[in-house]
């Protein structure tokens, strides 16, 4: 059974029932139902409010940016909408709290994001239409201007927007109303600081423990059903629990099933021969391809000949050591699921340093089926890149950067993106200082737009003082990406001089971006790799359009 199809008919029913009961009910009686503001003090009110307005808060912006990628790029916009709820709410603080507007606006979000649309790619599309301005770089958005399917995209955005903002009405006018009627308004708002910690922490600790976001939002419904002591509303908000967990549930199998770690959601799926035995694992990051698990052992490939059909040397997994000398040591940024650390392994270097963020991100690498991971050859770092390369000392014939992309994940409180200080000019010298005598650095790079590899062209230029060697490396089993190569000795020279073949590769696959005009460099003070220029993005500059509040 379909459960997200039961959950939107249920949704359906739910918001259309309320509907009609409203109307029969303001026949009878003038006034809608409301929860009317207190007129005495309660603490326990006011640590529920406070924890439930961070919770809530966390939650919508977290699961909104997982399902809508292009509010992974924008998390500020859903939070400043945040912001405006409650502020609106402390504004009519006075006014009865209509509880039953937030949670049918919360249950009109998750059946707009969740439903189970014709093409099931609606709210991708909606990603890619707003992509059209093309002045920042967004996963999937394509490459073409489509200024009608970003005006009604905009238009889309605009009422998830404005549910977000209806959800923290009635939070903000609950929190205000007991601080006015506190003993002292120091004493009821240093008590709303300590819940909104304790939310930010309920948060946190939801997260570490994988919970899915149907546990999220049943926790937010209870909450508010608590807050609010109309019966009526109160009976809402367990009907709405329903729905929303139905809606919210992904089913899962052994070989198709979703994770969410403290950073992202992953999906992974299996695909598999005729014969059961697995060909690769398709793992998405938000809904967007991340990285596929790939056999490239040389049995594997001897076993299933047609599932590579470049030669396995122009793979881009096995490329980089083209260029690096014999038996390295290898720096790998960005080590993901282990691909690249199999490669290493397979090229007989001596010690790899795997660098990689996220915990769950490693613990697929388990499933690799050349189990990387499990070599004693391998170091494994769970940090942040660039802080690795701060703190080691350790000297390296190749350092890789993998198909490093944070994949929309940005810090909750700025639009930084996790990996925007990895890729600036400063970060490629600390790359460098880090090279042996003869060592090479090599980027991998998925390049959606010419002048994001012209970028990258030039801080590596401006790192190292020569250009880099820059080719595309297609590949029909794993991932593609577009190789800069690059070092300080002339050891990539070098090599294309001793490697015929390699050169012919090399020389065949150069990207037409090279022939561009200088673009923008990215630094650690302006480290926005995914911006075109220093200037105000047109979907940023649309943005007071879409705050300004009703009634203006």
């Amino acid at each position: 059974m379909n459960w997200r199809i039961v959950g939107c008919v249920l949704a359906v029913v739910l918001l259309v029932g309320y509907r009609v009961a409203l109307r029969l009910s303001r026949r009878s009686s003038p006034s809608s139902p409301a929860t009317a503001p207190p007129d005495r003090w309660s603490l326990s009110t006011l640590i529920l409010a406070s924890t439930l307005t961070l919770f809530a808060e966390l939650a919508l912006i977290r699961w909104v940016a997982t399902e809508v990628r292009i509010f992974a790029y924008v998390k500020n916009l859903a939070l400043l909408l945040c912001f405006l709820g409650f502020g609106l709410g402390c504004a009519l603080a006075r006014q009865p709290a209509r509880w039953q507007t937030a949670a049918r606006a919360l249950l009109g979000l998750i059946l707009i994001v969740r439903l189970p649309w014709r093409s099931g790619q609606v709210m991708e599309s909606l990603s890619q239409s707003l992509g059209a301005a093309q002045d920042v770089q967004i996963w999937g958005a394509g490459i073409t201007r489509d200024w009608p399917a970003f005006l009604l995209a905009a238009a889309l955005t605009t009422i998830l927007l404005w549910l977000i903002t209806s959800i923290f009405i009635p939070l903000g006018q609950t929190v205000s109303r007991q601080i006015e009627l506190a003993p002292r308004p120091l004493y009821g708002y240093s008590w709303n600081l300590a819940g909104s910690l304790a939310g930010i922490v309920a948060f946190f600790a939801v997260s570490w423990m994988a919970l899915p976001p149907p546990v999220w939002f049943v926790m937010v419904l209870a909450a508010m059903a608590f807050l609010a002591s109309a019966r009526p509303e109160r009976i809402l908000f367990a009907a709405t629990a329903v729905p929303v967990a139905l809606l919210l549930y992904d089913p899962a199998t052994p070989h198709h099933f979703n994770l969410w770690t403290p950073y992202q959601q992953i999906e992974v799926q299996e695909e598999a021969f005729p014969d059961g035995e697995i060909a690769r694992t398709h793992v998405r990051v938000n809904h967007t391809g991340y990285q596929t698990i790939v056999n490239l052992s040389p049995g594997f490939l001897n076993q299933h000949p047609n599932v590579l059909t470049e030669s396995p040397d122009d793979n881009p997994y096995n490329l980089p050591f083209r260029f690096a000398p014999a038996s390295p040591r290898v720096l790998i940024v960005g080590s993901g699921t282990g691909n690249d650390v199999a490669a290493a392994l397979r090229h007989q270097s001596r010690a790899v340093d795997a660098v990689e963020i996220d915990p769950a991100i490693l613990r697929l690498g388990h499933r690799h089926p050349e189990h990387p991971y499990d070599d004693p050859r391998v170091s494994v770092h769970l940090t942040d890149a660039r802080a690795f390369m701060k703190r080691t000392r350790a000297q390296y014939d190749l350092i890789l950067f993998g198909l490093l992309d944070s994949h929309t994940q940005l810090s909750d409180y700025s639009n930084m993106r996790l990996d925007n200080f990895v890729y600036t000019e400063e970060s490629f010298r600390e790359a460098r200082a880090l090279l042996a005598p003869d060592g090479v650095l090599f980027v991998k790079f998925q390049v959606n737009h010419p002048w994001l590899g012209r970028r990258l062209d030039q801080m590596l230029t401006g790192a190292f003082g020569r250009a880099p060697e820059v080719f595309s490396a297609p590949s029909s089993y794993s991932a593609g990406a577009i190789c800069f190569a690059i070092s300080a000795s002339g050891k990539v020279e070098g090599s294309l001089a001793t490697d015929a073949r390699l050169r012919k590769f090399v020389d065949a696959r150069r990207p037409p971006f090279l022939d561009l005009p200088p673009a923008t460099i990215t630094t650690d003070d302006w480290p926005y790799l995914y911006h075109r220029g220093r200037w105000i993005r047109k979907s940023s500059a649309a943005s007071p359009c879409i705050l300004e509040p009703p009634g203006r």
